[in-house]
């Protein structure tokens, strides 16, 4: 999910960074109500100087109709590179593996077999028999959430914070988690080394990755939809300007009977050649789309979930399944079959 950006407030934003640099070890005063006095050294000063010596400055949080020209170094603004460079500097690094129980809710009771039956007829359409040949026993459901800074490089540039959750093991997109995740309710976790799965970042990558790629379909659609078009402008002007000329070019040896001449006019239509393949080339490159996600905090969930036995015919074939039911989502994991 897309999680909304907060309207700009100067007030707001100057109250994070006065947060933000003393967590980094600064020395910070509110000299007036859009003024933010800041003496830095180490981690904190490089911000401004790699070399983390002692910085002094005093930050300005102008208010969004201010017109007048920026000076990035000491102004804080919509699109900042200074809160850019802040929100690095607060990432930790490697980034820590959290974990958290949610509470149970729904889940504390198991489902009954009519209901069970007809969430996974619609979860699995192509199912036709169907039976529980185990009752249900109460199991942990483990999702991973990810908050993920996105970035779309193309003629604009586009930045998004995205929250994303897949389930575990099977590594599906779950936007229910995702969204509910602000509502959800914590529970104490009384046996912490119980059942937690052991991390596996090459396997959660991909399915992180598959469901960033799901996530940002309809905004890589509309932007690809607008650079085709810019594209096709450009490519338009490029072919007009060298078909001209080239044709030009053909005129002219045509018209004279000096071999000479004929001979240069073959060289620079040769080279007017190269030189349009190398423009058209150039155009593409410069309406190439590029995607750089930039990992934030991952958090690992366990929740209520019920597993059982099941015999089922799907695609007429008879398969016996252990399977989980997670009464959040309403919906059938399979950790041994993802498909």
């Amino acid at each position: 999910m897309r999680i909304e950006r907060l309207p700009h407030s100067p007030g707001a934003v100057a109250d994070f960074y006065d947060e933000a640099f003393t967590s980094l070890g600064a020395l910070c005063e509110r000299t007036w109500h859009d003024r933010l006095e800041v003496v830095a050294e180490g981690d904190s000063a490089r911000l401004w100087n790699q070399d983390g010596a002692l910085h002094e400055i005093e930050l300005w949080f102008p208010p969004p109709e201010d017109t007048t020209p920026r000076e990035a170094a000491k102004e804080v603004f919509p699109g900042c590179p200074l809160t850019f460079r802040l929100a690095e500097a607060l990432r930790p690094a490697p980034i820590a593996l959290e974990r958290v129980l949610l509470h149970g809710g729904d889940g504390a009771r198991a489902p009954t077999a009519d209901v069970a039956e007809k969430l996974w007829r619609a979860q699995f359409p192509e199912t036709n028999r169907w039976r529980l040949t185990a009752p249900f026993v109460a199991e942990r459901h483990h999702s991973l959430v990810a908050l993920v800074r996105c970035e779309i490089q193309a003629i604009d540039q586009h930045w998004s914070l995205r929250r994303l959750a897949v389930s575990l093991p099977d590594g599906l997109p779950d936007d229910s988690l995702a969204r509910s995740l602000d509502l959800a309710q914590i529970a104490p976790d009384r046996d912490p080394a119980s059942d937690w799965p052991t991390a596996d970042p090459a396997r959660w990558q991909e399915f992180l990755r598959a469901a960033l790629a799901e996530d940002l379909s309809p905004d890589l659609t509309a932007i690809r939809d607008r650079q085709a078009q810019h594209l096709r402008r450009e490519l338009e002007r490029v072919e007009d300007y060298f078909g001209h000329y080239e044709q030009e070019l053909a005129t002219r040896a045509a018209r004279t009977g000096s071999e000479t001449t004929k001979l240069k006019t073959a060289e620079r239509l040769a080279a007017a050649k190269a030189e349009h393949t190398r423009r058209r080339a150039d155009q593409v490159a410069r309406h190439e789309i590029r995607v750089h996600a930039h990992l934030d905090a991952l958090l690992l969930t366990a929740e209520s979930g019920w597993r059982t036995t099941l015999n089922v015919d799907r695609n007429h074939q008879a398969q016996t399944l252990s399977a989980r039911f997670v009464p959040r989502a309403r919906r059938w994991v399979l950790p041994d079959d993802p498909g």
